[in-house]
């Protein structure tokens, strides 16, 4: 490779984390260039079919889908992280799916209208961290003590809880320990950290106060009463 990758990103997108989180695991120099996706250039379009982020450019040639692209950096460059195993590699690569699954339903919640749609929001993740808690073993990651792939896919699923916490108390993870380990082992590696910017928790709140939609007006009520407590 002659040519650093070029990794075509938005700053909060959880599908570009995963691969800053496997270039960095690989040790790969790539540049990150964030686009608007409110606004996409004219040249993003050209290289997306599907007007999404991530894409990838080696030497040029684009890769989208984050899937395909972390297939791609297993295909092409180590330490391998996914098991070398067939049936075990399938496995990893369902919950993987199951991973996307969970990022939909985060987008339902944040987005949910009214009170009853975010408890309903809020119980179809539970359900979900339920399953996840009958699938893991002794951790500290999802393949036990080597980072996978599937790690690199929830480490931003769980960072969205950094500030949704903040807003509203879903009580997600009573009675998952195993979950809950594993949220906070994620939190602490290193490559998981790199892969948003510092002022990434600032833009969430901002994003979700931004939206009309029931935990937007509930971190609207959050940001009043935090304004109220510190007026002298």
């Amino acid at each position: 490779m002659n040519a650093s990758p070029i990794l075509v990103s938005h700053a909060l997108c959880p599908y570009v984390q995963r691969a800053a989180i496997l270039l960095d695991e690989k040790g790969v120099r790539f540049e990150r260039r964030d686009i608007d996706l409110a606004h996409k250039p004219d040249w993003f379009l050209a290289i997306s079919p599907l007007g999404k982020t991530p894409v990838l450019l080696i030497e040029g040639t684009p890769i989208f889908e984050s899937a395909v692209i972390c297939e791609y950096l297993e295909d092409t460059m180590g330490p391998r992280l996914h098991p070398a195993d067939p049936l075990r590699r399938a496995t990893h690569r369902g919950w993987m799916e199951f991973g996307s699954a969970v990022l939909n339903d985060i987008a339902v919640l944040y987005s949910a209208a009214d009170a009853r749609a975010l408890a309903h929001a809020a119980g179809l993740l539970r359900s979900k961290f339920e399953r996840l808690e009958n699938a893991l073993q002794d951790g500290p990651y999802f393949n036990g003590q080597g980072f996978s792939v599937v790690d690199a896919v929830f480490g931003p699923a769980f960072r969205y809880f950094n500030v949704i916490d903040t807003i509203a108390g879903f009580e997600l993870w009573n009675d998952l320990p195993k979950v809950l380990a594993w949220r906070r082992a994620l939190a602490g590696r290193p490559s998981v950290q790199r892969a948003v910017s510092p002022d990434y928790a600032t833009r969430l709140l901002a994003f979700i106060r931004g939206k009309d939609s029931e935990l937007g007006r509930l971190s609207q009520y959050t940001a009043l009463v935090d304004d109220l407590a510190a007026t002298p």
